[in-house]
């Protein structure tokens, strides 16, 4: 077995390779850059390197300066993670040429499969199931149309070394191949260094159903059964799960043994992942292979009960694989979330710095179920603009998958954020989702089809919107008796449990009393009555209370007069007044926004690459103005109504901040 290895990696991945490493007496070598230099897998491991400047193509994406840091340490093996050198064929011939072990496959399965083109070709060679398409050299956008057209629309073009939803765009049509067929292969140079593009058939109504895989250099390689990962947004995936509602034991098994076929055709070995696109008949197709360790690896640990960092540690040093097909378990449900530094309220743009606070749920067993979080951050991180946005993996298990949502949306409740904007909301929306709660029509389509005009925040429900009410009715209260002690006013001389409140919340005024002893509180809610028991203490920023014999979490924030209480996927503005307050409230002349549909803002920070029109053109509502990038992936801003550009302030190449005026209307 190794005595020290060396992650070629950074974040949560990183730690998550660390621990299992630590758990079996092997030391552990970070590398880091400079933006890295104060990142918890750097404070995590035994040793650290720095390998160059922040930009991930100077340092963590340049294979000699890992092998240099191998080499100053003594590193004996090296583990990839995902991204940056994982799915390199030259990056392992490299270190196999340095006698330094790979921790995953041999390069010609790299090779074979990492290039999607040639992964195809093999699958087909395999006896596997594949999409309809066109895995040639595409010569321009003329050819690329004329592909698309002979294929049949919809289709969809992915670069051929892409991953991580980066590189991909559905076409609808000649239009969409013509305005999207460049910017798929500039998004490919810039991620992979390779701006080859494929194009294929899309299925409709899709679901992504993943296979993992472990294969051991002895020739045996074994399916660890499947993951669904449909929700997803922009081809990035936001929820996983396994096993998958929509999978059957048959189909379990012939994905399975096709996945593993594949494998055993390209002399897999290591943790590997098929994923499969499976049509509402459950016809299911090859999309791809990916040779490394996947995000939502975690899910299929907690089902079967494996370490798989740990198996693929074990692969490399030589050793079998410890059991057989018939010895993989099924066992619950588990769940993972996303939670990345975006604003799901403002089209999911990306957010950056510092983590002023991030307190995630306490991990452990609560109840039936398991909560787990995987991470890099820290609080005072910060969230840089040169990596993925991820700030951590929220894993819940349960023996069911309805309890598995649960202790989810319980958990998000718990995870607490500032500093940055988040996307705890959005995936807390969907744990409440009818249509996912029912897991039979969960689509690849589900996010752009429950949401096509944005995010907005959950619908409140009856018993969420009793409980915002007395929650924050209670956090009044104890305020109001808190300030009586400051102020040394004698009791029955100011605010008391038992006064009378008028709560306003989503433009209604809701009637709240509230008795209680400052612990225990019996709450009349318009003509109903609520049981609430809390802890709570002024300035805690969570709320955490037992309402009706049910555990509820709210975050309270002070904003302003009022409050700020956001629960169950939505974040709701609060006013607590007394009932003349109240009566008086309505005649208050609300502030008008300032207009300003007459600029186009840079909805995040980033680059401009480029600038479609000019001052004096005309633009038609939906036409594309401006071309912005950020954390490599596109941005295609447009028009949102007709108009004459009157002033251009940005060209390509400027580097601009959130909100920054890349163009104005004429008058």
């Amino acid at each position: 077995m190794f005595k020290k290895i060396l992650i070629a990696n950074r974040g949560e991945i990183a730690c998550r390779v660390i621990r299992t490493a630590r758990a079996m007496g092997i030391a552990t070598v970070a590398v880091y850059s400079d933006a890295d230099a104060n990142a918890l897998h750097v404070q995590q491991a035994d040793e650290a390197v720095h390998i160059g400047p922040s930009a991930a193509a100077d340092s963590y994406l340049v294979a000699d300066k890992i092998i240099a840091a191998c080499k100053a340490t003594g590193a004996e093996a090296v583990h990839p993670g995902y991204g940056f050198l994982s799915e390199r064929a030259s990056f392992v011939e490299a270190l196999t040429a340095a006698g330094i072990a790979f921790i995953g496959p041999p390069a010609p399965a790299i090779a074979a499969m990492g290039d999607k083109i040639e992964s195809k070709r093999r699958a087909k060679a395999a006896g596997v199931s594949v999409v309809p398409g066109f895995v040639g050299e595409i010569d321009g956008t003329d050819h690329a149309v004329e592909i698309a057209g002979g294929i049949g629309y919809p289709v969809m073009m992915k670069a051929s070394a892409g991953g991580g939803g980066k590189g991909m765009r559905l076409a609808w049509n000649e239009g969409d191949v013509r305005e999207g067929f460049e910017s798929v292969k500039r998004e490919a140079l810039a991620s992979f260094g390779d701006d080859r593009v494929f194009i294929e058939k899309f299925v409709e109504q899709p679901r992504h159903i993943e296979i993992q895989l472990i294969g051991d250099s002895h020739g045996n390689v074994i399916y660890l059964n499947e993951r669904d990962c449909s929700i997803q947004r922009r081809h990035q995936k936001v929820v996983e799960e396994a096993p998958s509602p929509f999978v059957t034991p048959e189909m379990r098994r012939a994905m399975g043994e096709q996945a593993v076929a594949l494998a055993k055709n390209v002399g897999y070995t290591s943790a590997g992942t098929v994923e499969f696109i499976a049509g509402a008949d459950r016809s299911f197709y090859f999309l791809e292979m990916n040779t490394r360790l996947q995000v939502e690896h975690p899910v299929t640990e907690c089902i079967t009960g494996l370490d798989l960092v740990e198996l693929m540690i074990r692969v490399a040093a030589g050793e079998a694989l410890p059991f057989g097909q018939a010895d993989v378990q099924l066992n619950g449900w588990a769940i993972e979330t996303r939670v990345y530094a975006e604003d799901p309220y403002r089209g999911f743009l990306p957010s950056i710095g510092r983590l002023s606070a991030c307190r995630p749920p306490e991990a452990g067993r609560e109840g039936p179920a398991l909560v787990r979080i995987d991470t890099g951050v820290v609080e005072g991180a910060e969230i840089s603009m040169f990596y993925d946005p991820m700030i951590a993996k929220l894993i819940t298990w349960a023996p069911t998958r309805a309890q598995a949502i649960k202790a989810q949306a319980d958990a998000l409740d718990r995870y607490y954020i500032r500093g940055i904007s988040h996307n705890i909301d959005f995936l807390s929306a969907i744990m409440a989702h009818p249509r996912f709660q029912a897991g039979d029509n969960v689509t690849t389509g589900f996010i752009a089809e429950e949401y096509p005009d944005g995010f907005h925040g959950a619908p409140v429900d009856a018993a969420t919107r009793d409980a915002i009410a007395a929650a924050s009715a209670v956090v009044q209260a104890i305020e109001a008796e808190r300030a009586q002690l400051i102020d040394g006013q004698l009791s029955g001389h100011g605010a008391e449990y038992g006064e009378d409140w008028v709560v306003e919340l989503a433009g209604e005024q809701i009637p709240v009393a509230v008795m209680g002893d400052g612990a225990s509180f019996g709450i009349e809610i318009g003509d109903r009555e609520v049981r609430l028991a809390t802890d709570w203490r002024v300035g805690s920023p969570l709320f955490e209370a037992e309402i009706d014999g049910a555990t509820r979490t709210l975050s309270i924030e002070k904003q302003g007069s009022g409050l700020k209480v956001t629960t169950r996927g939505a974040a709701h503005r609060v006013r607590v007044l007394t009932p003349r307050a109240a009566a008086l409230a309505g005649f208050m002349i609300p502030k008008v926004a300032p207009d300003m549909s007459r600029y186009l803002l840079c909805p995040m920070p980033g680059l401009v690459v480029s600038i479609a029109v000019a001052e004096g053109d005309k633009v038609e509502a939906g036409q594309q103005l401006a071309t912005v990038e950020a954390m490599k992936m596109e941005n295609i801003l447009r028009a949102e109504k007709s108009g004459t550009i009157g002033k251009v302030l940005a060209k390509a190449g400027d580097s601009l901040a959130v909100d920054a005026v890349i163009l104005e209307f004429a008058a």
